[in-house]
């Protein structure tokens, strides 16, 4: 409001107008101003996100790398192609994939041993069971196999049925020509191997060896 006496044409009259405006009103310019502050102060926390993720993205990716570089053997080995220059991303994961490559060939051949190692153990296990069978027998029946003859008494056996064909077979081949041979070869065969007569050469050769034993 004016002062009393006061003209519109004072300036000082002009100035509390222009205060009393709406559009120059200060607390909207600092209103303004706040508003702006916030949208640039959003932003800039948005970006500093951002960031932040990007960064924890790449230090996991690192941790990862240098984590492979510990586990995987072959990265530890010096490569001398490269000399001591650390080793890229792109050769610790080809170096990754041959040993788990490796690994899986080695877990197959384990498997495949094992399996034969079972096979083995199941065999051991049939021949306990047999061998029990066979000590349960003795016991049972201790005098059971006193009468066994040994295995020189079974090759006289087959010396004796030997000695007694080849008798017939150095009679029977003549040995003039390698036609007359062969022919005697077979016929002395049909003649002397015969099923009876085998039996009969067996059956001498036994007779003989059981005098000479008992």
């Amino acid at each position: 409001m004016t002062e009393p006496g006061a003209s519109p044409e004072d300036p000082w009259v002009k100035v509390e107008y222009a205060y009393s405006d709406n559009s120059l009103d200060p607390d909207d310019e600092d209103s303004d101003y706040h508003q702006e502050s916030y949208k640039e102060s959003y932003k800039d926390r948005r970006r500093r996100a951002h960031t932040q993720a990007e960064q924890k993205r790449r230090d996991a990716i690192k941790r990862g790398y240098d984590d492979l570089q510990t586990i995987v053997p072959t990265c530890q080995q010096q490569d001398f192609s490269i000399g001591s220059q650390k080793l890229s991303k792109a050769i610790v994961l080809q170096k990754t994939i041959d040993y788990i490559q490796f690994l899986h060939k080695e877990k197959k051949k384990q498997e495949e041993e094992v399996s034969t190692l079972r096979k083995d153990v199941m065999a051991l296990k049939i021949m306990k069971v047999n061998y029990e069978q066979i000590v349960k027998a003795h016991q049972d029946n201790p005098h059971e196999g006193e009468d066994q003859v040994s295995d020189q008494v079974k090759f006289n056996v087959f010396q004796g049925i030997m000695d007694s064909l080849f008798q017939s077979f150095n009679a029977s081949i003549s040995v003039a020509s390698f036609q007359e041979l062969s022919a005697c070869v077979f016929s002395w065969i049909e003649e002397h191997c015969k099923p009876q007569t085998l039996r009969e050469i067996v059956t001498g050769v036994l007779h003989q060896l059981k005098n000479q034993l008992y």
